[in-house]
């Protein structure tokens, strides 16, 4: 089993740029793919991005692209997400996530408890 604890969401300006935090523990051994999905109020949860284990392949939703950054720490079983430029449509609950690629929705293997990110305007 891996455990999955997201950090650094919170009420945000527009523009801003805060950076979520995923601790792994438990089972960390297991080489998983890790990434980010949000959900947003009354959408369907969707994928932001993922980082392969050795960090040579990141995946990023084209919503996001060139704003946010993933990166992850496999000595410290953390995993980042760095949001830059943020706007309202980025409010959401997001999702830390462990699988196996291809890294999809339905393929994961762990969920965090998620954390709120809220833009204001």
């Amino acid at each position: 089993q891996v455990q999955l604890v997201e950090t650094g969401g919170g009420l945000v300006q527009a523009g801003g740029s805060p950076r979520l935090s995923c601790a792994a523990s438990g089972r960390t051994s297991s080489r998983y793919t890790m990434g980010w999905f949000r959900q947003a109020p009354g959408k369907e949860r969707e994928f932001v991005a993922a980082i392969s284990w050795s960090g040579g392949n990141t995946y990023y939703a084209d919503s996001v692209r060139g704003r946010f950054t993933i990166s992850r720490d496999n000595a410290k079983n953390t995993m980042y997400l760095q949001m830059n430029s943020l706007n309202t449509e980025d409010t959401a609950v997001y999702y830390c996530a462990a699988g196996p690629e291809p890294f999809s929705r339905g393929r994961i293997s762990y969920w965090g408890q998620g954390t709120q990110v809220t833009v204001s305007s």
